[in-house]
């Protein structure tokens, strides 16, 4: 059984590094600068190298002591976004940028993910969750679509992935209907 837990964890690592990672990466047209806020694995940078972009870990704090607007994505992989931090982003994230950040389920909080939702919404031209495993996050963006404006030779062209694939890609922003419904208005399509 221990056998069987471990590999469900590894699973939900792997999951979570590739599709923190590809979700944004093969949205944006062309990603040159990146920005990942939070703790992350070897896993996680191996998947981020395979894009050609310049990436930067550190954390929050080191985000909000920027003032170039020369971030074309940011990915934060744990802690929330708020009012503060939103502005933050705005000063530093490119006019056609991709916030990415995990959030909470619906079925956890109905209420906290649209709350997340409503937040970066005012900024957001797009702001719609998406799943993965038993994880949730949102995709902000100003310009590109993560279904409409996929990079197909990016998505279909990756290698050495486990969960990761374009069908996947298109697959984890649809949601039962009874969610579709609750979010409509609150996520934006």
């Amino acid at each position: 059984m221990i056998n069987n837990e471990n590999f469900i964890l590894n699973q939900e690592k792997i999951a979570f590094d590739e599709m923190m990672v590809h979700v944004p990466l093969c949205t944006h047209r062309e990603p040159s600068k990146v920005f990942v806020a939070g703790d992350v694995s070897e896993n996680f940078k191996k998947e981020a190298a395979k894009h050609c972009c310049d990436i930067e870990y550190a954390d929050l704090q080191t985000l909000s002591a920027k003032n170039d607007k020369e971030l074309d994505v940011i990915i934060i992989t744990d802690g929330s976004v708020d009012n503060m931090l939103l502005a933050n982003i705005e000063k530093v994230l490119n006019d056609d940028g991709i916030l990415v950040f995990l959030t909470t389920s619906f079925h956890r909080s109905a209420d906290g993910l649209k709350n997340d939702l409503i937040t970066v919404g005012k900024n957001f031209w797009i702001a719609m969750p998406y799943k993965f495993g038993h994880k949730c996050a949102i995709l902000a963006s100003k310009k590109y679509h993560p279904t409409a404006d996929i990079i197909l030779q990016r998505s279909d062209l990756l290698d050495d992935v486990n969960y990761y694939s374009t069908e996947i890609h298109h697959a984890s922003f649809v949601f039962p209907s009874y969610i579709h419904k609750e979010l409509t208005g609150i996520a934006r399509r």
